[in-house]
């Protein structure tokens, strides 16, 4: 049966905000003996001023790293998608919809860039409209993530929907409102010229149009990864149609056989049905997994209650995760997540995709709704299931950070294998033999390249800010200056690597949007106050926009 989704709950979603309540301040990072000495004061007790004090200085490090960031992308590729830093051009590839200016806007915003605010909102207010009007092919997820989602949560931190006024210069909180409602009013037709409750993967944004990819197929973590964007939006213009069409996609999803909760990483807008065996939580697969736990969050206090379904499709696929997928390498026995190609009764590969390290940060979120890990115990409102749950993120968060040390760089592979029982292969290692783990994390020469990922800093922030334990924001340190030393362009920019295991590593030429959207946002986050966007009050998206969570 599908679940019914009608206008009238949507319209009555998140009807208005709580107030939004300061948390205590986090629990200074763990110091060697030596700098002990030098910040104890005449009480023998620690400084904890000065040890704050070292958080802000390297705060404002990845301030400063984003300011560069942008003033490459102004300078060279202002308008275009993404910078090719070193070549210092400018390239399309998501569209023409001036990709970085978006993804970066509400990253200012919280560095309080005011700057960086004015030239980007000015940008969007000058152009990204005629933009939309006149592109041709876009794909639906990226659109919805990097654009569509900036725009929303620009929306908000610059104060509209009573939001915070994070921004202090660059157009009225509506500009960005009616932007993303001509967007999303085209990325719409996605879903209603598709014959299931599964949307197209591409929109021609200049005609409406829609069509599937050349092998009729969408990924399973695209058509679930729209959700909490069209919710917001509704929310917000007072027009359910939005949630209405993203919503009857999970609800359809709810229906379709799974293997314990796995979902293979293909589906078919035209059957509505899920394609081929393969499953995995990299590529294709991630996402899905996410906004199951995330979606819950945002809707679970509106007024309609009717989403446990999507808390009790998380659980089911986390015990699956615990049950099919969760392993430990040789010999030193990191926890890692592998695939299962060709399907539930096939062999387990012992391959994780970076894209993967997103789980133990949305394995935390699970456990605690973004409270504390002390609140949380101390309300009683954590279960023995929680617990396991909060442990294996733990385990994996290690693992993620250790994919960065083991390599020659400091900066991790975009794949990973592990060495077990039943797979290994010598002289591919990733270079640093002083790592415990160099016999345990296997990388083959055509996955040594890296992107800029955020997905570890990701899991390393939502951590930090759920356990309060110091050694999370220390590792997010060590990959920063990881980033810093091999990645930076001189003359304005970052790149990506082609080869993390070698010194110095050649670089790319390319800045994914995501660095500024994402990477050196979740950096930012980790290294500041926990009571800025908290985590019980707002919900990422997957290209780290946050959007408020609203109750009735």
């Amino acid at each position: 049966m599908f679940t019914t989704i009608t206008p009238s709950f949507v319209t009555d979603l998140f009807s208005r905000f709580k107030k939004l309540f300061r948390r205590a301040p986090r629990l200074p990072p763990r110091l060697s003996p030596d700098e002990k000495i030098i910040h104890r004061n005449f009480t023998g007790k620690l400084n904890e001023p000065n040890v704050e004090e070292q958080w802000k200085a390297r705060q404002q490090n990845v301030k400063d790293a984003f300011t560069h960031a942008w003033s490459g992308y102004k300078k060279f590729a202002m308008g275009y998608d993404e910078l090719m830093p070193v070549s210092r051009l400018g390239v399309d590839g998501l569209g023409g919809l001036g990709a970085t200016v978006v993804d970066a806007l509400d990253t200012a915003m919280i560095m309080g860039l005011d700057e960086v605010v004015s030239e980007a909102g000015s940008w969007i207010e000058s152009h990204l409209l005629d933009r939309i009007r006149q592109k041709g092919q876009v794909n639906l997820f990226e659109t919805t993530i990097r654009v569509l989602g900036g725009l929303l949560s620009a929306y908000h931190l610059s104060g509209g929907d009573q939001g915070m006024t994070l921004a202090q210069k660059g157009p009225k909180p509506t500009i960005y409102l009616d932007i993303a409602k001509n967007l999303a009013d085209r990325l719409l037709s996605a879903f209603t010229s598709s014959p299931t409750a599964i949307p197209f993967s591409d929109v021609v944004l200049r005609d409406s149009s829609a069509h599937s990819a050349p092998d009729g197929l969408s990924s399973t973590s695209e058509v679930s990864t729209l959700q909490l964007e069209f919710n917001y939006l509704s929310a917000i213009s007072g027009d359910p149609k939005y949630s209405t069409e993203g919503m009857k996609v999970l609800a359809h999803l709810k229906t379709l056989p799974k293997t314990e909760g796995l979902v293979p990483i293909y589906i078919s807008p035209h059957s509505g049905e899920f394609s081929g065996e393969n499953i995995r939580l990299g590529s294709r697969g991630d996402s899905y997994y996410e906004y199951l736990i995330k979606v819950w969050l945002q809707l679970r206090d509106t007024q309609d209650g009717n989403f446990t379904y999507l808390h009790d499709m998380y659980e089911e696929a986390m015990r699956g995760v615990k049950h099919m997928l969760v392993q430990k390498s040789i010999p030193s026995e990191l926890v890692f997540v592998g695939e299962l190609p060709v399907g539930p009764k096939g062999y387990l590969s012992p391959k994780m995709d970076h894209l993967v390290c997103f789980l133990p940060g949305t394995l935390a979120l699970g456990v605690t709704k973004g409270l504390t890990k002390e609140k949380a115990m101390k309300d009683n409102l954590l279960t023995f299931e929680d617990l396991e749950n909060l442990k294996l993120a733990e385990d994996l968060t290690k693992t993620c950070f250790e994919m960065y040390s083991v390599t020659s760089t400091g900066l991790a592979p975009e794949i990973a294998y592990f060495h077990t029982k039943d797979y290994f292969e010598s002289g591919l290692d990733g270079g640093n033999k002083s790592s415990e783990y160099v016999n345990d994390i296997i990388i083959k020469h055509a996955d040594r390249h890296n992107l800029l990922r955020p997905e570890t800093v990701e899991s390393l922030f939502v951590l930090y800010r759920i356990t309060q334990d110091p050694k999370y924001r220390e590792w997010g340190w060590h990959i920063f200056e990881s980033f810093e030393k091999y990645t930076k362009v001189e003359s304005g920019g970052y790149s990506s690597l082609d080869d993390v295991t070698t010194v110095p590593p050649p670089k790319r030429d390319k800045m994914e949007t995501f660095f500024l959207g994402e990477t050196l946002k979740y950096l930012y986050l980790l290294f500041g106050d926990s009571s800025v966007i908290p985590l019980d009050k707002f919900v990422f998206n997957t290209e780290a926009h946050p959007l408020p969570i609203k109750s009735s």
